[in-house]
């Protein structure tokens, strides 16, 4: 494989989530072909995206030990930029201090205008971003996760009333492969129950609420109780089928991931099958 095919590797994975496969793929490509400062980036941001400690303690280490073989690279540089932004002052002083040195540095390689210096600029922007401006951004990703998990919802409905059953187009779809995960999951006669939540979502809700109020007035004017929540017991079948919802988006996405890397991976193959 070459250093593009595992760059591409790298990419594709990491813009699915899979930042373990990811960080595989980088680590992969310099022990087969020799270093090079595109995987090392790679190898960092795959560690930065877990946003732990331990693995920023990794990221800063992939683009060290890559800056120690190309000081000028600006993949590495800004990449570096944006970790040390991020790094606590208090617990981590060494890494925010680098900060300044960075800017320097990409300052004189990155002339106005280039690509480099706007991702400069952007990264300096978040770092210093105050509070309203994280709770927009939270609120923002909020709505965009509630939105796919409505529309998530709406596609598995809609397979439901055509009888289910048909297998994704293509095993890289991620769309369809969540659909077909969703109608694996909810298949079988015990979770008819579910599916039938699933198709009527909206009307499943609005009877489960009256259901509750109906059955908490009933038992507090029966004098059995007081005061009852047994009421949203109605809710469980609908917790269950939401649960159900996201499990299936998780395993696709496991999918898919597994999917992409194995189409990487045979790529190499079917290469070395055609030229001989």
């Amino acid at each position: 494989m070459t250093r593009d095919a595992y760059a591409d590797r790298c990419e594709d994975l990491f813009a699915l989530g899979g930042f373990t496969e990811a960080r595989k793929a980088a680590e992969a490509g310099p022990a087969e072909l020799g270093p090079d400062p595109v995987l090392y980036r790679w190898l960092g941001l795959a560690h930065a995206a877990e946003d732990d400690d331990d693995h920023d303690a990794d990221a800063e280490a992939a683009y060290e030990a890559g800056l120690a073989q190309w000081p000028d690279d600006l993949g590495l540089l800004v990449s570096y930029l944006e970790l040390c932004l991020r790094a606590d002052t208090w617990s981590y002083p060494g890494r925010a201090a680098r900060v300044e040195r960075l800017k320097e540095r990409i300052a004189v390689l990155a002339p106005a205008g280039s690509p480099e210096a706007a991702r400069v600029d952007a990264a300096l922007g978040w770092a210093g971003r105050g509070y309203w401006q994280d709770v927009r951004q939270r609120t923002a990703a909020a709505t965009a996760d509630r939105a796919a998990s409505t529309s998530h919802a709406d596609d598995v409905a809609e397979a439901l009333a055509r009888g289910g059953g048909r297998a994704p187009a293509h095993p890289e779809d991620l769309r369809a492969v969540e659909v077909a995960a969703a109608l694996e999951l909810l298949d079988g006669p015990g979770r008819a129950p579910l599916r039938l939540v699933v198709r009527h979502r909206a009307a499943a809700y609005a009877t489960a609420l009256l259901l509750a109020i109906a059955t908490n007035k009933a038992l507090v004017l029966s004098g059995a109780v007081s005061y009852s929540v047994w009421g949203w017991i109605w809710f469980v079948p609908l917790l269950l089928a939401e649960s159900r919802l996201r499990q299936a988006r998780r395993l696709a996405r496991e999918r898919v991931i597994a999917a992409t890397a194995a189409r990487h991976a045979a790529a190499p193959e079917a290469g070395q099958a055609t030229a001989g």
